[in-house]
């Protein structure tokens, strides 16, 4: 019986963050989300601690701030083999960011950023029949990160910031599937259910773990800039998770709480990566109210090779799990124009195409992973010289992922005499809106 539940447990565990390209925030600027989300080129003053620390040296105020807000309303389908279909009730989330940047010296600058760089959150609800594999998740990480830039050259720039990231993670999700508590009731004559049974919440703080941020930036001319940027791999662990076991009534309680409850004393550790990003870019100015910008982005997920849950009571040590995920890198590609129509009124427009790195027979409906197309709008407008209000929307289109599938382990079924072995397979689709909001004030 031990045995059953440490397994349970650790089972609970592996879909808590593998979330692939879905966790990775790429909505941190109202502005540049309005062009496809590009920087590793562009001379963002403050906002340049982010995409490229480098942009930093070419600040031309001595105090810039800028703050932006995004709301991510995302909505994800589900349709199984028998041709059901079943929705999300998502909670939007709120990433956001905020930058200050200051003048030191004509060719020294310094500033101080906070971001979240990562977060996700779906709502299957309590009772559809993928709940083994997810009910709800809600994962946040933040970024404290202070940056300093030097410009050695009048075109030529280098800047390095260090990243102080921190974060939390609330997973529910179903112990035992519906089908094999219905034959347990089955055998002991008793009338099925529809509810999912037992249930489990997964809760924990990530420790603290610092990174580095930096790049570097040159004016080929007046109308070529290019640049690179290299965000350090960081690894978030939950170093003490904590447990917490509810039963959808009576009657599952009472058949089920004997083998369940000794998780609710379950402590366990896990970790996830925050893959390294690589980034590259390019802009270019045709005209002297219009900039261009293309940027690639490389994402390092082959970081994430598995999964390692390890449980801090040593009763509970045998039944560690190191889970293979075997995840590939995957790139973003960003392209994005400005046009500034007037002294007060910039108009911006772009594209993000987001491919992504988790194979068909690793899908979970956590953060259903699938490649993205991602147009966007925006603008700024300054009613004060020193002033501007920002605004963009971003629109997200998943482009499916039909018989995608995860495989768990049914340790209640194994119980009985049944095949444990089970996969879970749904046609997905996702589309998500992102509207920014954000202010500039420059001194």
């Amino acid at each position: 019986m031990k045995k059953f539940t440490a397994a349970c447990a650790a089972i609970a565990l592996t879909c808590a963050p593998a979330m692939a390209e879905g966790y990775q925030v790429n909505t941190l600027s109202a502005r540049q989300n309005g062009m496809g989300h590009t920087g590793t080129a562009l001379k963002l003053g403050a906002e340049s601690m982010i995409f490229n620390p480098a942009g930093l040296g070419f600040l031309d105020r001595t105090l810039e701030f800028s703050g932006t807000a995004t709301a991510v309303i995302a909505t994800g389908h589900a349709t199984l083999p028998d041709g059901k279909k079943y929705t999300t009730d998502n909670t939007p989330s709120t990433p956001m960011a905020f930058n200050l940047g200051m003048n030191v010296y004509d060719n020294f600058k310094a500033g101080i950023s906070f971001y979240t760089p990562y977060g996700s959150g779906i709502n299957w609800g309590l009772n559809w029949p993928g709940a083994v594999l997810n009910q709800k998740v809600n994962l946040k990480a933040f970024t404290v990160q202070p940056t300093l830039a030097w410009r050695p050259l009048p075109g030529l720039a280098v800047g390095v910031g260090a990243m102080v990231t921190w974060g939390t993670v609330d997973l529910y999700k179903g112990l035992v599937p519906n089908d094999t508590f219905n034959a347990m009731l089955a055998a002991a004559g008793l009338p099925g259910m529809t509810d999912t049974p037992a249930n489990i919440n997964l809760s924990g703080k990530t420790s603290i773990t610092a990174g580095v941020n930096a790049g570097v930036m040159w004016d080929i001319n007046e109308q070529w800039t290019v640049g690179f940027s290299f965000r350090q791999k960081m690894n978030l662990r939950v170093k003490c998770g904590t447990a917490a076991v509810s039963y959808a009534n009576e009657l599952a309680q009472g058949l089920l709480q004997d083998r369940l409850n000794i998780l609710n004393e379950a402590n366990f550790t896990a970790s996830m990566p925050a893959a390294a990003v690589y980034n590259f870019g390019v802009s270019y100015k045709p005209l002297s109210r219009l900039v261009l910008a293309f940027d690639a982005q490389l994402t390092g997920w082959n970081a994430y090779k598995s999964l390692d849950i390890e449980f801090l009571s040593e009763q509970l040590t045998p039944f560690n799990q190191y889970i293979a995920k075997n995840y590939r890198n995957s790139w973003t590609f960003h392209l994005g124009g400005q046009y500034t129509l007037t002294e007060r009124l910039q108009l911006r427009a772009g594209l993000m195409v987001d491919t992504t790195p988790v194979s068909k027979t690793h899908y979970n409906p956590e953060t259903p992973g699938m490649t993205k197309i991602e147009p966007s709008l925006g603008f700024s407008f300054s009613p004060l010289k020193n002033f501007s209000i920002d605004a963009s929307v971003l629109y997200v289109a998943g482009l499916g992922a039909d018989n995608a599938s995860c495989t768990y382990t049914d340790l209640l079924r194994a119980q009985m005499n049944m095949p444990a072995e089970r996969t879970f397979t749904a046609d997905y689709s996702v589309h998500a809106w992102n509207p920014s909001v954000g202010v500039t004030f420059k001194f």
